[in-house]
């Protein structure tokens, strides 16, 4: 059983659990099983600085070669480590609130880490038993700030530069004042977009809003598209791995709508292919595969896990109900940029608005809830909800994935915070609310 990691890296609260010391003896644990040239980089939180120079120092100091990348998303550091690195580190708690931050790995391909390799890091960690190489094999730090160009100049070359600029579209971005702030503006800019920016200053405070690109927490990025006559919102989460979509009506387009919309496009240019998800997942997945000659491979929750699983398969494309999606040509890791791209392409090559575009698409209802629960009973309260929800159809792939003729539910321990999550999916609202409430008192009735 992991000691540390969670679905992707190790979050704490920043100088409280996530201390210097505990970067950097962290980082040095993984330098000692990576042995090579490792790429850093970060989101711009107010504690990155401090944690990711303790990990370059840990780094260091295991006999690894160090390339600090600065503020950038994370998928430009795995587009980086996949393209030049041995390994990678990225200093980032993605959506989580200011106070804490966190660190990911990655191997030579630009994946999060697996499990094996997890459990290697803990065991040095926790024994102390990490390479100290002598005082001539230190290795040096060298900089490289170009590689978000690159990355930028990557995304555009795999989509339609010309249909998009003459569709001329009008776009809102909310960077959240996380590390898109320095990509997505400029990609839609380059593409030919006309772009208006809402807090895209990096700030690790997030005084705009909430680096979850939750609903409730993109009501400005709402009112502004509304008031603005624009054609889409784009919003994104503190590390730019993430996006959510508002119509040009200012409706908030949840993330397995636009994982769908993509999906489609996709399978439809390439003939089929496999694509790769969680089971928390929509339906309209596996509706739109059987459509267009694909197949779904559904994975445990977390995109390491997809990710890996689209590279050991060849797959052509895959995601997350949250606005993570995967092109493993390009990235193995969710892509907040070529995510934004690949919509205005879509939206430009079809000359379709985004809301009639997901109107075309299956018809299901979601909802989404979730309930704190310390993280030393989360395996209790699993167990007891799976011997009490056993008289129904379920998959056990992750958390409990419960089968009802309304619908479905999932409930899951978060990997990343001390909470439980339940999605529901149905094929209207109430029904979709009423199964969620229901996953969200079996786990309050044990805690």
């Amino acid at each position: 059983m992991k000691r540390l990691f969670g679905t992707f890296g190790v979050r704490r609260i920043a100088n409280e659990v996530l201390t210097p010391e505990f970067a950097s003896k962290l980082a040095s644990a993984y330098g000692t099983v990576v042995k090579g040239r490792v790429a850093v980089g970060g989101d711009p939180r107010t504690s990155t600085p401090l944690i990711k120079h303790a990990v370059i120092a840990g780094l260091l100091s295991s006999g690894c070669q160090v390339i600090d990348l600065g503020i950038l998303p994370t998928p430009a550091v795995q587009y980086a480590v996949r393209n030049y690195y041995d390994g990678g580190v990225i200093i980032t708690a993605s959506h989580n609130p200011p106070q804490y931050n966190g660190i990911k790995f990655v191997d030579q391909d630009g994946i999060g880490i697996g499990e094996e390799m997890e459990i290697e890091i803990e065991d040095i960690f926790f024994d102390d038993t990490p390479d100290r190489v002598s005082w001539d094999e230190i290795g040096e730090v060298s900089f490289l700030p170009g590689i978000v160009d690159e990355y930028i100049e990557q995304v555009i070359h795999r989509v339609d530069k010309e249909a998009i600029n003459q569709a001329n579209l009008k776009v809102i971005v909310d960077c959240g004042s996380g590390a898109a702030c320095g990509t997505t503006p400029y990609l839609l800019r380059r593409l030919g977009c006309q772009v208006t920016a809402l807090n895209c200053q990096p700030d690790g405070f997030f005084p705009g809003r909430d680096p979850e690109p939750t609903e409730d927490n993109l009501q400005g990025l709402i009112a502004t598209v509304k008031a603005t006559g624009a054609d889409l919102g784009i919003a994104h989460d503190g590390d730019a791995d993430r996006t959510i979509c508002i119509d040009e009506n200012g409706e908030f387009v949840m993330g397995d709508k636009t994982f769908a919309l993509v999906e489609k496009y996709l399978l439809k240019e390439n003939q089929g292919g496999i694509i790769v998800t969680t089971v928390a997942t929509s339906t309209a997945i596996y509706d739109i595969a059987e459509e267009f000659q694909g197949e779904v491979i559904a994975t445990a929750v977390g995109d390491l896990l997809v990710a890996r699983e689209l590279k050991n398969r060849d797959g052509l494309f895959g995601g997350e109900e949250n606005g993570g999606l995967i092109f493993p040509d390009f990235v193995y890791g969710r892509d907040a940029a070529l995510s934004t791209a690949k919509i205005v392409e879509i939206m430009a090559r079809e000359n379709k608005p985004l809301s009639q575009l997901i109107t075309e698409l299956p018809d299901y209802e979601s909802v989404k809830m979730k309930v704190e629960c310390p993280d030393e009973l989360k395996t209790e309260i699993m167990d007891k909800i799976a011997r009490e929800t056993s008289q129904y159809q379920v998959d056990t792939t992750d958390g409990v994935k419960i089968f009802r003729d309304e619908g479905w539910l999932i409930i899951r321990p978060s990997g990343t915070e001390p909470i439980f999550r339940c999605f529901a999916e149905a094929r209207n609202k109430e029904d979709a609310k009423m199964m969620a409430e229901w996953g969200i008192s079996l786990v309050k009735k044990y805690l």
